[in-house]
């Protein structure tokens, strides 16, 4: 495969050298030059490729690793990250924890798949036109085999063409690790908004509540490169003996 051409500018710029070097970075990040799991050059070799110090790369490397976008291994090198590692990353976006402590990364089961047109708000949400071609996942997270977070997941269309349920059920790693090697998009931030909601007939019923028992709502809109939205996600979920955690600092 042919490696695109590094990103340049010509834009003046005033912020310091190494972030300029991170900007060109993700640049190539998002081409492609550089794949989820795979070694990114050296430092010397940035360095003279984009006419830098060793020392302003290491700042651009370790700015890229804070945003979670590489992954330093001693004695290896640099890597793009990946969300198919999931024994480094499987907790970064899922905030939903057992009351005992016990960290328990849960079963998916998907409901169903469908497609649709996009509503007004969560076309605004996505970016996209209201009546969008849109794809919608309902899936049910089950801890110890206990419906605990029931998910809507509403996705671009273009982005997804051919997701299906087969394919969802036949795919063996987390939702982000699917979207990352069947699609090709990866999941790099999200912002979230929780509130308290009462269980209606239908969610009490999957998640085995009773109507009108308080329910965590965790909101969320993921982010690709250039901070492009491509996921709408609602997720309810019962706090019986489990709880929402961020970790700050």
């Amino acid at each position: 495969m042919t490696r695109p051409e590094p990103v340049r500018t010509t834009t003046p710029s005033f912020q310091p050298l190494y972030l300029q070097l991170k900007g060109l970075l993700v640049g190539s990040l998002e081409a492609g030059e550089w794949r989820p799991g795979e070694a990114i050059p050296a430092e010397t070799e940035l360095a003279s490729r984009f006419g830098v110090s060793q020392g302003t790369v290491r700042k651009a490397i370790a700015a890229l690793a804070a945003d979670n976008l590489v992954v330093r291994r001693q004695g290896k090198g640099t890597f793009v990250a990946t969300h198919t590692e999931e024994n480094a990353s499987m907790f970064r976006f899922l905030r939903i924890r057992r009351s005992d402590g016990r960290d328990e990364y849960p079963a998916s089961r998907v409901l169903d798949v469908r497609r649709g047109k996009a509503p007004t708000e969560i076309a605004r949400r996505l970016e996209l036109k209201a009546g969008s071609a849109i794809i919608t996942v309902r899936r049910i997270l089950e801890y110890a085999s206990e419906p605990v977070v029931l998910d809507e997941i509403v996705l671009p269309g273009s982005l997804f063409r051919g997701l299906t349920k087969n394919r969802v059920d036949a795919y063996r790693g987390s939702m982000y690790s699917f979207f990352e090697t069947q699609f090709g998009v990866r999941m790099l931030k999200a912002q979230e908004r929780l509130t308290a909601v009462a269980a209606d007939s239908a969610s009490a019923a999957i998640l085995k509540v009773r109507q009108g028992e308080p329910l965590l709502a965790v909101e969320r809109v993921t982010y690709t490169y250039g901070a492009r939205p491509v996921e709408w996600r609602l997720g309810l979920c019962t706090t019986r003996r489990h709880f929402y955690l961020n970790e700050l600092g």
